[in-house]
């Protein structure tokens, strides 16, 4: 679930700020999914969730690495699902909107501004939020459910 972000537009963007980025959002994912990959199929069940974002999906100007990254999560959940269900391993991943973190606490108030008035319900997403999908992602409720994101967004993307 770590993230980071270091924006930028492209044409000032630096190689470093690219692979700091992609180091912890995708091989970071990447590394924790490997080590839980053969002792959950060995046990021929489990249920992995990786954290991606709707930025993966729809892209942000200011943030070529970031939704690299995220999309390469994503592509990468979905792979890894048909990788690991012949042994009972579902794989999906969360794609948050615009969730309160201190990540997002130091984004100036214009652009949360910005943000709000495309939310149509009107507020920030919550940790929680996103904490009941990937409860449900990670439950037996979930059994017949792999290789997807589920958006949390508060309806942004819709």
């Amino acid at each position: 679930n770590a993230g980071i972000t270091r924006d930028q537009l492209l044409p000032r963007m630096k190689p470093e700020e690219f692979d700091a980025v992609l180091k912890v959002n995708l091989y970071g994912t990447f590394h924790l999914t490997q080590a839980a990959a053969r002792p959950m199929m060995k046990a021929r069940g489990g249920r992995i969730v990786n954290i991606a974002s709707v930025i993966g999906l729809h892209g942000n100007a200011g943030q070529a690495n970031y939704a690299a990254s995220k999309g390469a999560v994503i592509a990468f959940t979905k792979a890894t699902a048909k990788e690991m269900a012949p042994r009972g391993v579902t794989v999906n991943a969360v794609a948050p909107g615009f969730i309160r973190t201190a990540m997002t606490d130091q984004l100036p108030e214009k652009v949360k501004e910005q943000m709000m008035s495309v939310i149509p319900l009107s507020r920030f997403g919550e940790a929680d939020d996103v904490l009941g999908t990937v409860l449900f992602l990670a439950s037996d409720l979930a059994a017949y459910v792999t290789g997807q994101v589920v958006v949390v967004d508060g309806g942004m993307f819709i």
